[in-house]
């Protein structure tokens, strides 16, 4: 059978799995109250994908890599998240720091007795390996299906450009419905500029998670770069933030700074990756660097 058929076929297959699993894992939000079974859902797919298709699982990216793509998958959300949060306080768009929510951090850590600047260093150093290594299996089951596995079998197809727009276009809307439910998101900006900033924001982490897979043969990276964006975002940098009257428009994943600040850092992956991925995409391994 044409090579291009079967990998059609493939592509299929994960994504009629992928509607399925999904649909269960919404269900399952308003169940059990987590969002994990949705996001495993995602590597169910490629896992069934790969057992139907007679595909090893190996090709999923399992082994670890270079160090040095490791190091900076962590780093890099951080750094991009800190630049966005900088921004945002010195524009004025939300202050440092929330005194309420230092208060909680202290009654929940039993360090009342400690200043508040010890204790945003110690919630600091807790987001930054216990919180960060709690969200793996979550995180790990759906990396393994849009990096782990649709980036590669996208190759196929396609060059560096078009993995990395179909891959974080799929990975957006596959989002959206948390959205449109109100799971996800604020009360306060429109929906229509909550969508558009929040697919900006992970279209352009989708560009960085593609050049990360594809130079390292790890799906690892993947892992541990939305592992670090999410906890940073999620567990630091939004809730440390003092809200303002217009915070809603440009703080979290929801809002404009964060975007943009990762399509700067995305383009310059988009130029990397199409000089040093594009010629070699179709069969994707290791990049020799």
């Amino acid at each position: 059978m044409n090579k291009r058929r079967e990998s059609a076929i493939t592509l299929t297959v994960f994504l009629a799995l992928l509607v399925g699993l999904s649909a269960g894992g919404y269900w399952l939000i308003f169940r059990l109250e987590s969002a994990t079974p949705l996001m495993m859902s995602v590597g169910l797919a490629a896992i069934l994908t790969c057992l139907i298709r007679g595909h090893e699982l190996a090709s999923l990216g399992w082994a670890w890599g270079s160090w040095k793509y490791q190091w900076l998958s962590y780093a890099l959300p951080l750094g991009m998240i800190a630049t966005a949060y900088l921004l945002i306080w010195g524009g004025g768009f939300g202050n440092w720091y929330d005194a309420s929510f230092v208060l909680e951090r202290k009654q929940d850590y039993h360090l009342d007795s400690w200043s508040d600047g010890a204790v945003i260093a110690f919630h600091f150093a807790v987001t930054a390996t216990l919180s960060f290594l709690l969200l793996l299996p979550s995180v790990l089951g759906e990396e393994l299906g849009w990096r782990g596995f649709l980036v590669p079998e996208l190759g196929k197809w396609m060059g560096y450009t078009g993995v990395s727009l179909v891959s974080g276009l799929l990975w957006a809307v596959w989002h959206w419905p948390m959205i449109f439910m109100g799971i996800y998101g604020n009360k306060v900006a429109p929906l229509s500029f909550q969508l558009l900033a929040f697919t900006l924001f992970i279209v352009a982490n989708g560009f960085i998670l593609a050049y990360l897979r594809l130079k390292s043969n790890s799906v690892w990276t993947a892992v541990i770069f939305h592992m670090s964006s999410n906890v940073f975002m999620q567990k630091f940098f939004t809730p440390m933030t003092e809200g303002t009257a217009p915070s809603a428009w440009f703080v979290d994943e929801f809002g404009i700074v964060p975007a943009l600040v990762t399509l700067l850092v995305a383009g310059w992956f988009w130029r990397k990756g199409r000089a040093e991925l594009s010629p070699a995409i179709r069969n994707p391994v290791a990049v020799p660097t």
